[in-house]
């Protein structure tokens, strides 16, 4: 009949609009927690900008010693307090030594105190933090007890006294820079970690009650099985947060020991030690005192972001 939509076609309209939903389904990459998690991190453009920032600082102190080949400890008086220039970029300290040398080498020595000081906070912090969380009772309230009284502490001033106390002896059995980095990353990190355990706790304690932990409770799996398999995975969020901030924390803490006179021996050129140097000479060499502090202050304000961008895209409550 004239007018009528022939029947191929009606029936053919539904299987190919079909094929077509199926085809942007199927080329579409299924979406995972990890690819959420990218996703929103990637919307945060101070976070991503500082991790190019980063990559780039750590970049140039594992590699920069090997390209810049001016040794660290060179004295050179006819070259003292000179700014920057191409034979020195960022210019030469009181006994001619090459600064950017220094710093490269320092760096080095800083980032690793202040990643490896988080990994200490952050282990155990967890551990403490996930034995109080599925413990009950006593154990729970003594290992919080323990928490606070290590957060009652002032920090700065116990952290000189150990290592005031403890120095000399760590020095003759490890060496000079051994024995220092060791002393170092276990003071600062062993004061880092009430943070993290309290925030363990706290997920553990909700996470502990949901549905999926009971069926794994039913099913029979240890505690142990318990924390490891199914509580700690979906409790990591805040931790990796925490640990950034902790990583920032230790840095500064190292650089405030160096900056006393209490951290590394004067010719290991952490940051805070190439601060410290310089600090008689700002009013004539300034340069001295920007680039050793610069560098101070970038990679704690990157390290900072980054933070900020990992909450941001680790809590599923904030929409992006």
């Amino acid at each position: 009949m004239a007018g009528s939509t022939p029947a191929s076609l009606t029936a053919e309209a539904p299987g190919a609009a079909a094929a077509a939903t199926g085809a942007r389904s199927a080329s579409k990459a299924p979406s995972t927690p990890g690819r959420e998690a990218w996703r929103r991190f990637r919307r945060h453009r101070l976070a991503m900008a500082s991790s190019v920032v980063l990559a780039i600082i750590v970049l140039a102190v594992v590699l920069g010693p090997l390209l810049w080949r001016v040794p660290i400890n060179e004295i050179d008086f006819a070259s003292k307090l000179e700014g920057p220039s191409w034979t020195h970029p960022f210019g030469t300290d009181d006994l001619g030594q090459d600064i950017l040398a220094r710093l490269l080498y320092g760096g080095r020595i800083s980032l690793a105190v202040g990643f490896c000081a988080m990994l200490v906070a952050a282990v155990v912090g967890v551990m403490v933090g996930a034995i109080a969380g599925m413990s009950r009772g006593s154990v729970d309230a003594g290992l919080m007890w323990l928490a606070d009284l290590f957060l009652a502490l002032p920090q700065l001033p116990l952290l000189l006294l150990i290592i005031y106390l403890f120095r000399d002896s760590l020095t003759k059995i490890l060496g000079p820079e051994g024995g220092i980095f060791i002393m170092v990353v276990a003071v600062i990190g062993g004061l880092r970690w009430m943070q993290v355990a309290r925030l363990v706790r706290a997920q553990i304690l909700s996470i502990r009650e949901k549905e999926f932990i009971e069926a794994a409770r039913a099913l029979g799996a240890s505690r142990l099985r318990q924390v490891v398999r199914h509580i700690l995975p979906n409790a990591l969020g805040p931790v990796i947060v925490a640990g950034t901030i902790d990583v920032a924390a230790a840095i500064i803490a190292e650089s405030t020991l160096s900056f006393l006179g209490l951290g590394f021996p004067p010719d290991i050129p952490t940051w805070g030690r190439v601060l410290f140097d310089a600090k008689d000479t700002i009013d004539v060499a300034p340069h001295w005192v920007l680039f050793s502090g610069g560098a101070i202050f970038l990679a704690v304000l990157t390290i900072n972001f980054i933070g900020d961008g990992l909450r941001d895209a680790l809590d599923p409550r904030r929409v992006l």
